[in-house]
Parts: structure tokens; sequence; C-alpha cells
């Protein structure tokens, strides 16, 4: 089977960063072309693997327009939101493959490999493994949970309570629960307290193209790509 030529799309540097790292074991089977963060993919991929960290959910206008990107041949949304029907949604809004975020990365590597090639298109973790056990993400130094991340990701992008729930596909306690806890691990006791910690601690954001070490740069560059 030939190299899948990858870009990685979340809007943040720290997640896609990990995502790299992740699969920096499986560069004989998998390439990492570009970084994409809040900027269309420049690249021809086999597959633009969306991050939803702190980011629309795949039966949003996003994916939709990823997948019309004439560059990208699949889209992947890579979530750990495994409801049932906005996997449908999001393949329906022409996603290609939907994977959990919950499994390793080898089988992260053979899921996208089997949705090229025409196989299953959604997998998820069987084995009940929690939400935060791969990539990276903003204040994990600090303690922070993935979940916990995220939340306090979208309250520094000024989304209400009830936005945030809509975003994630959280109850509105469960997202009381993270905020709370994060909050106890960030030292806030206020919404602003947590905002300004947010800011300072790179819960903005990103919005840059980045391509990894190693690979050749071409038409990215006149396209407004950084190095």
């Amino acid at each position: 089977m030939s190299v899948l030529r990858i870009a990685l799309v979340n809007d943040y540097e720290v997640v896609v960063r990990g995502l790299v790292a992740m699969l920096r074991a499986y560069q004989d089977q998998v390439q990492v072309v570009e970084l994409d963060l809040n900027q269309p993919v420049a690249e021809m991929v086999d597959v633009a693997l969306y991050d939803t960290f702190a980011s629309v959910q795949g039966d949003r206008a996003d994916v939709h327009a990823l997948a019309a990107n004439p560059r990208v041949r699949r889209v992947v949304v890579y979530s750990w939101t495994l409801d049932q029907a906005l996997i449908s949604a999001a393949i329906a809004n022409g996603a290609g493959g939907y994977v959990s975020k919950g499994i390793p990365a080898h089988q992260l590597v053979i899921a996208l490999q089997q949705i090229c090639a025409g196989g299953p298109r959604v997998w998820v973790d069987s084995h009940g493994r929690p939400a935060s056990g791969t990539g990276d993400w903003p204040g994990r130094e600090e303690g922070l949970t993935a979940r916990e991340s995220e939340v306090l990701a979208l309250i520094t992008q000024g989304l209400t309570n009830t936005q945030i729930a809509g975003r994630t596909h959280l109850s509105i306690n469960s997202v009381k629960t993270y905020i709370r806890s994060a909050y106890r691990r960030i030292g806030a006791s206020t919404r602003t307290e947590a905002v300004l910690w947010g800011v300072e601690h790179g819960f903005r954001p990103d919005r840059l193209r980045v391509r990894p070490a190693g690979v050749p740069d071409d038409d990215a560059a006149a396209d407004g790509g950084a190095a």
C-alpha cells in the first residue's frame, strides 16, 4: 500500500503537532504534509484529518467545505463524540470517514488506510479507553485533561455554557463539571479570570499553515504557507 499523504486540520497548533508526534513512528505508512490552522488545505492530500478539539463537529460547514476542496480526496473526522446520529450526519455532510480519538495511534493508521481503500468508514474505540489518552492539547502541562482543556478553550473563545454543550455534544451538567474542575486546576474563581488565563496560556485559536520538517516545499508557499 502506498504512503498516505495527510493534512491535519484544527485551530490549535499544539493539537496538530500532538498528532504529528503520534504518527511519527508510522512515516513509512503515512506522511503528514501540512498542518492547517484556520486555513484551507493547499496540498494535494489523500486525507484531511479534521480534529474536532474546540471546533464545530463533522455535521457543520467546516467539514462540508473541506470535502468540497479539490485538493482533498477524503475528509476524516477525528472526534471524541461518538453519537451515531452525529456520525451519520458527518458522513452525509461529505466526510469520508469518522474515527474515535480513543483508539491508539497504530489503529488510527489502519483506519485511515482502510477508509482510503474503500473499507469501513467508521472506527470507534471498542475497549472503553478514556477520551484523554492520546494526542496533545493546550494546558496539558498544567494538568488539564483533554476535555477540561477543550471546554476552557471554548470559554476563551467567548462561548456560553449552552453553546459549549451544543458544540461538544456534552450535557450542560457535564460542561459545568468540566468548568469547575478546570477552574480548580488553573486557580480561577470567575469566568473572566479563566478567559485571561486562557489567553495567556495559548487557548486562543491560531491562524497559520505549517509544513513539517522534511517535506519539500512547492505551491503551498505561493498560497501563503508558513514554514
